[in-house]
């Protein structure tokens, strides 16, 4: 046999060797591939764990949460809440987990727990959970207030309506625990809160009712105390009402009132701003619900608020000239007169702080245009008088004798009671050589004052080698002395007609204040009447008269007042008193010649004394 034979037959040594042509066959494809495979197909062994434990962690999770969900249909809360706790632990971004464990709390009575997974759910998930954590905080408010824990129930409340701002239901629970608390003016707002969102809720028309009505029997109740002068109790009462209707325009109008009685002047200011800006609120509320009487309603409150704003204004003006500010006095009733021009004593305030601040011409402006407003009223015609009278006194030191006598003239037919308006007057004339008028007023001041001690001297100069009963028994003198009566009578029957003025010198009824006090312009009227009394009882042309107090408005208001201090007693002090006539005057000591004496230190020229 052949040798080749022997071999082929004989078992091989490496059973996985393979012929020639598989060799051949191996190189010729090995040529062919590329020298790199792609990384894919081998992955790296790190990539692999980790692709492998996320998968893991998200079955482990899965299967926390189906635990969960089979434990909370077999009512097994607390379980669930372990389950998908689990699961939260292991994915803590899967929203569903916070939310399911959100129901099982809930389920559990949890509410702490419950919103703040919500809140977990809608941080992640933002306005997808806001009625759901909303309903819990309702749910647990609910709670609470069953329980009395009203100031806890009270913010669960308080957040539910943070978290849905529409929500009705959470209104009127939160009006009824303000309500319970007695935190009325929260309460108002609540109710407004709901019937905003529901016109027609019966819950929140209910508790809006009672509100009314506890206001408006607070609002009776702070007028009853306020007519009979309790002006503190009045003002607890309107805080009440206010409490119970803070959207009332008309309890911030009664408020300012008071409070403009008790002299807070600021906090007046402040209601009666307020009452305006409700009114204008109201207005466009009634014209949405096109109300016919609603433009009366708002014009009368909105009218009402304005004039008490300027009757505060005056107040305070009041307060001020009392204090000696007059110049802020002016400023606040330069506002008054700006929002209400028809009111007689505004001007007639103005008038006295310019008096005061010697601005004669203003101060007159102001009385006559008071005069154009209330003619033939006393307290006009008195301060009319005195600035005239003071005006002829600036006339008569600068020299102008005509004017002086001018001014003197309106001063008598203001005031015909003055014996110091005829006395200046006197030597007015005097000065311009009108000796008839100038003996004729003398003659008047005689019959007004004579106890006058500037009058001898003038008689010696007007009536040489007459004493004063040959002066008074004159003819001349007997017909001067009717015309004076007959003046005194009608200027006094006119103050008496004028009843305003035992009420209100501009308005009765309207509470306006005037810098000079009634009671001194009431005494001045009396005086008047007693110079009225006096002149009627004349019998005889020398008889002696009772000093008339109406020549000097301080001395009516003032009955202690030292008739020593008086300048028409003491011819010191007399600023009219004639240089020509009383050799012995002092010109340095002549108030007329001193520009800077004070027009106030006589009482004649103040009208607000």
């Amino acid at each position: 046999m052949d040798a080749r034979e022997e071999t082929a037959e004989e078992p091989s040594l490496f059973p996985t060797a393979v012929s020639e042509e598989q060799l051949e066959e191996a190189k010729t494809e090995s040529t062919s591939k590329p020298l790199y495979v792609s990384s894919q197909v081998f992955p790296a062994p790190g990539e692999k764990r980790m692709l492998q434990g996320s998968l893991i962690i998200q079955k482990r999770a899965s299967e926390h949460y189906m635990n969960g969900k089979e434990a909370m249909e077999k009512c097994q809360y607390e379980k669930a809440v372990i389950c998908f706790s689990k699961g939260i632990n292991l994915q803590p971004e899967q929203t569903q987990l916070y939310v399911s464990r959100a129901e099982a709390y809930l389920q559990l009575c949890d509410f702490q727990s419950a919103a703040a997974c919500f809140k977990q759910a809608c941080v992640r998930q933002p306005r997808s959970f806001s009625d759901r954590l909303a309903f819990v905080y309702y749910l647990q408010g609910q709670c609470l207030f069953d329980r009395g824990l009203f100031l806890d129930a009270l913010e669960s409340f308080t957040k539910a309506a943070q978290v849905k701002p529409g929500c009705r239901t959470s209104a009127v629970r939160r009006a009824r625990l303000h309500k319970q608390m007695n935190q009325n003016s929260q309460c108002y707002r609540d109710v407004q809160s709901a019937l905003l969102l529901k016109p027609s809720c019966p819950e929140a028309e209910a508790l809006l009712l009672q509100l009314r009505e506890a206001g408006e029997g607070a609002r009776r109740a702070a007028v009853g105390r306020a007519l009979t002068g309790h002006l503190s109790e009045a003002l607890s009462l309107i805080n009440l009402a206010l409490g119970n209707c803070p959207e009332d325009g008309r309890l911030y109008l009664c408020r300012a009132i008071l409070y403009r009685r008790l002299q807070d002047f600021s906090a007046a200011i402040e209601d009666l701003l307020q009452a305006a800006e409700l009114s204008e609120a109201e207005e466009a509320v009634r014209r949405q619900a096109e109300a016919p009487d609603g433009g009366a309603q708002r014009g009368w409150l909105q009218k009402e608020a304005e004039l008490q704003l300027v009757l505060t204004y005056n107040d305070l003006a009041v307060q001020c000239f009392g204090r000696g500010l007059y110049a802020e006095a002016t400023v606040l009733l330069n506002k008054a007169v700006q929002g209400e021009k028809g009111l007689a004593g505004l001007y007639l305030n103005r008038g006295d702080c310019f008096f005061r601040q010697r601005e004669w011409s203003f101060a007159l402006a102001d009385y006559q245009q008071a005069e154009e407003m209330l003619p033939g009223e006393p307290a006009v015609r008195l301060r009319l008088g005195v600035v005239h009278h003071t005006l002829g006194s600036l006339y008569f030191e600068e020299g102008r004798f005509h004017d002086a006598a001018v001014m003197f003239s309106a001063a008598v037919r203001q005031n015909p009671t003055a014996s110091r308006y005829y006395e200046n007057r006197s030597k007015a004339f005097r000065k311009v050589l009108n000796w008839e008028r100038a003996q004729q007023d003398l003659i008047c001041t005689l019959i007004l004052d004579p106890t006058n001690e500037e009058l001898p001297p003038m008689i010696m100069s007007l009536f040489p080698g007459s004493s004063v009963s040959d002066v008074l028994s004159s003819p001349a003198a007997q017909t001067v002395r009717v015309e004076l009566m007959e003046a005194v009578r009608a200027f006094s029957s006119g103050s008496d007609q004028q009843s305003s003025l035992s009420q209100d010198p501009c308005e009765a009824g309207r509470g306006l204040k005037l810098c000079v006090n009634q009671q001194e312009l009431m005494m001045s009227l009396k005086s008047f009447v007693q110079v009225r009394e006096s002149l009627s009882s004349l019998h005889e042309p020398c008889t002696t008269l009772t000093p008339a107090s109406a020549h000097s408005i301080h001395h009516q208001s003032d009955p202690q007042s030292d008739p020593q201090s008086d300048p028409q007693r003491d011819p010191q002090r007399d600023p009219q008193r004639d240089p020509q006539s009383d050799p012995q005057r002092d010109p340095q000591r002549d108030p007329q010649h001193d520009p800077q004496s004070d027009p106030q230190s006589d009482p004649q020229t103040d009208p607000t004394h």
